[in-house]
């Protein structure tokens, strides 16, 4: 009867319910990986967006959704390219989405919108694009803010000298998007080209958003050697229209974004010979660049741009961080340090390192636009390899400098 009784009592136990247990690590690591990601889905930088969720979509289907043993869901949120949309869907994604990690946003002025909210909310953004000179990142060292990509400036440093020095031009005119990435990219231009001897005689600033460009375009001085063009989404594809129709003569000089492939495809002989330069081209000639090129037109018909590839390359950036804490993304610490100490061997962009304020030193190339097989294509016509966001200014005495903007750095030669 004691035996019996023993047995109906287990059985009993049996049936009810068990307490709420602490998880393993082992038990941890099987819960998928939640990841955020921050695009524009509306308005004048809609395009680009689309290029990023081209970039994210094929590295996580290439890896059947997979990062480092850990099943990925992906949360995507539209900011229509406004930044305090881009807090308010950032909050989102990680007090309601519970995400672990973001990559995002698209532009400038929203990353810096969104900074002190990642800082407070210790979730590690991965930003595909331009990064702010003087945003968070370098000026407060957050270590929760990682670029893939260079700084506006960046590439921009390469172009002022190239103009200058390769191609003997003394004066030019400048036009640009009066926003934080047209303010940056200007500058940086600006410095490293009176820097090396030449003289910016005049600088005009378009809105994001105008209708048409050409009130701007009668104002360019023509008595110049080059007209730089700073503009993003398909500004830059309205713009050069219009300058062909205006029959103007000096030559563009052209932010990444200008010619960017992912407008360059709707753009006709209005974008033969801009000069530009850019941490990607489609043109570029490794491997990993051409399987990337091939693996995009494969899937989405189009050839990838500046926003694919370095959304895909914020991708890699955290499958390496992830590869090295072997997937233990709720190891906070272990986490942060590995994002900072991954080192790209390749990848659609080549080689990137990361310096200690988390923005990337890479290659930078300088391409021309040329029409080869019936199609405009970026073709490389220099490239710079290990270029850092602070070119070859000393770092101390760059930080030390009043952080580029709309006025800085003065414009001295003013006509």
């Amino acid at each position: 009867m004691l035996r019996k009784s023993v047995l109906v009592v287990a059985a009993l136990f049996a049936t009810l319910p068990l307490p709420a247990m602490a998880q393993t690590p082992a038990q941890a690591q099987v819960e998928p990986l939640r990841l955020g990601f921050l695009t524009v889905r509306s308005g004048p930088l809609a395009a680009g967006g689309r290029q990023m969720e081209e970039g994210i979509q094929l590295f996580l289907k290439e890896r059947n959704n997979t990062l480092a043993g850990r099943r990925v869901e992906l949360f995507i949120a539209d900011t229509g390219g406004n930044p305090q949309v881009a807090k308010t869907r950032a909050q989102e994604l990680v007090e309601r989405n519970k995400v672990q990690v973001i990559i995002g946003p698209l532009a400038t002025f929203e990353a810096l919108a969104i900074d002190d909210y990642i800082l407070q909310a210790k979730v590690p953004l991965i930003t595909p694009t331009s990064a702010a000179q003087n945003d968070l990142a370098q000026q407060r060292k957050s270590d929760y803010v990682i670029h893939a990509a260079g700084t506006a400036a960046q590439p921009m440093h390469v172009l002022g000298q190239y103009a200058e020095k390769k191609l003997g031009m003394k004066r030019i005119s400048m036009i640009a998007d009066d926003f934080a990435y047209g303010h940056e990219g200007a500058a940086g231009f600006q410095r490293s080209f009176e820097d090396n001897g030449g003289r910016i005689v005049q600088k005009l600033w378009s809105p994001l958003n105008v209708p048409e460009y050409g009130t701007f375009i009668a104002q360019l001085k023509t008595n110049v050697d080059g007209i730089y063009a700073g503009f993003a989404g398909t500004n830059g594809l309205r713009f050069l229209k219009q300058y062909k129709e205006y029959q103007l003569k000096p030559t563009v000089l052209g932010n990444p974004t200008s010619v960017d492939e992912g407008v360059l495809r709707n753009m006709g002989d209005e974008a033969l010979g801009v000069i530009s330069a850019s941490w990607y081209s489609a043109s570029l000639d490794t491997p990993d660049n051409n399987r990337f090129v091939k693996a995009i037109q494969a899937e989405y018909k189009v050839t990838p741009g500046f926003y694919t590839a370095g959304t895909y390359t914020a991708g890699l950036l955290l499958e390496e961080a992830l590869k090295t804490i072997k997937g233990r993304i709720e190891d906070h610490p272990a986490f942060l340090k590995a994002l900072h100490a991954v080192r790209l061997a390749g990848g659609p962009m080549g080689q990137i390192r990361l310096d200690e304020f988390a923005k990337p030193v890479l290659g930078i190339q300088v391409r021309r636009v040329e029409r080869r097989d019936g199609q405009l294509v970026n073709a490389v016509i220099a490239t710079f390899p290990e270029v850092s966001q602070f070119w070859t200014y000393d770092p101390k005495a760059f930080l030390a400098s009043p952080a580029y903007s709309r006025d800085t750095p003065a414009a001295k030669f003013l006509e």
